[in-house]
């Protein structure tokens, strides 16, 4: 991709929104925001999301998981159901002029996936099954805020489980425990994040959030340093000390939140009589799992944590492009030449081909955080190298051209 032909532009004078990442991502040309908690995602910023997406596609794959698409628009009767409909305070309610019907945009699709499973659940021989969605889902949150850590319209991965006995569903639990911290990991948050005990609300007594530690974050745990583990502020009067050891000595840090699992047990399924037949040929109902990770939120937090005083810093596998390609006055033809060398070869690369000063692509190229930028200038140009930079690196390295075009 050259910088001529990008759809944006980067941005110097924004209105400070008090959150690194709307200020980085909207500065940079990654999102745009059209009204409170409401974002377009631009060029670069869906080249990250669809990264992120693939990432999570792949270890809900290799978790056994399914994926099915899933309306978003969802029968009044269905919400009526759980007693949610007049329940749920975030929940949009929408009424069609045509034909009158009354829907929810979904904010979450329990009441949607629990009587679809029931059609293809009769048996224990049936189960477990489990289903995974990419998904746009609406909630009327009272106060957007933080860019992308709370919208009202957001993309979320949200899987869930079905099994014969709570011990299944306890087992399967751990498995999705093992998938997120590989999620996190290779999106360049596993060193910052620990499995919080939350509250379990109506479902259980506890569930489990995902906490990325940073000191912009809106929530407040309490970490054991032992254990990697923490427990979250709403529940740290009753559970004083480390869940997993007993340590009291927890530390006090901010975080945001991440992702998040549930033992939903049997809340859906009575709801809606979703049960099976046992070895004995007696009704049973379905215990349940919920896993949900937002992939907006998951890349606002990225930005949150791992930015620095002049732009993002991506990490490798989330980063819109792998290398990004600046040429300073004198070598353009030089530069060009790189490029379409490097297109050849498939590698990922943003060219800024733009006659502006040196400076402003320097720090445009920082503003981005693509994590290698390659330099082609006379100088280098009379070595016959290139600079190569690592984004959270202070100096670049000069590198025989024909060097780094064998070894790329």
């Amino acid at each position: 991709m050259k910088f001529t032909d990008l759809f944006t532009k980067t941005q110097k004078d924004i209105k400070d929104s008090g959150s690194a990442n709307a200020d980085l991502l909207v500065r940079g040309g990654y999102v745009n925001q059209l009204s409170a908690g409401i974002y377009t995602y631009l060029p670069l910023g869906w080249r990250v999301y669809k990264k992120i997406e693939e990432i999570i596609r792949e270890e809900m794959s290799a978790a056994g998981g399914q994926e099915i698409f899933m309306p978003a628009m969802h029968p009044k009767a269905n919400w009526e159901k759980t007693g949610r409909w007049e329940n749920l305070d975030v929940l949009y309610k929408v009424v069609g002029q045509l034909s009158g019907a009354e829907m929810a945009l979904g904010p979450t699709h329990e009441e949607i996936v629990t009587p679809l499973a029931s059609r293809f659940v009769l048996s224990y021989k049936d189960l477990p099954k489990y289903v995974f969605q990419i998904q746009d889902k609406f909630r009327d949150e009272a106060r957007p805020k933080s860019g992308l850590l709370r919208t009202r319209e957001f993309m979320m991965k949200d899987l869930y489980s079905f099994h014969a006995d709570e011990k299944d569903l306890d087992r399967y639990y751990e498995i999705m425990k093992n998938a997120y911290f590989k999620i996190f990991t290779r999106v360049g948050l596993g060193e910052v994040t620990v499995l919080t005990y939350a509250s379990g609300g109506s479902f259980s007594r506890y569930s489990h959030e995902f906490q990325a530690i940073c000191e912009t974050g809106e929530d407040t745990i309490y970490l054991c340093e032992k254990c990697n583990v923490a427990v979250n502020k709403e529940i740290i009067h009753e559970q004083k000390s480390c869940p997993e050891c007993g340590n009291k000595d927890l530390k006090e840090k901010k975080s945001i939140e991440i992702g998040n699992i549930f033992k939903l047990r049997d809340k859906f399924s009575k709801a809606f009589d979703f049960s099976y037949l046992d070895e004995k040929n007696q009704k049973n109902f379905v215990e349940m799992g919920c896993y949900g990770i937002g992939l907006g939120r998951l890349m606002a937090s990225i930005v949150e944590v791992l930015h620095d005083k002049s732009g993002i810093v991506w990490p490798n596998e989330v980063a819109p492009y792998k290398f990004h390609l600046v040429n300073l006055s004198g070598a353009q033809e030089e530069a060009a030449d790189l490029y379409e060398k490097l297109k050849a070869k498939k590698v990922d690369v943003i060219w800024d081909d733009r006659d502006e000063r040196a400076g402003i692509k320097l720090s445009d190229a920082d503003l981005l955080g693509i994590p290698n930028r390659i330099i082609v200038s006379p100088k280098t140009i009379s070595e016959k190298a290139i600079e190569v930079k690592r984004r959270e690196e202070s100096e670049g390295k000069i590198v025989l051209l024909d060097k780094f075009l064998k070894e790329i």
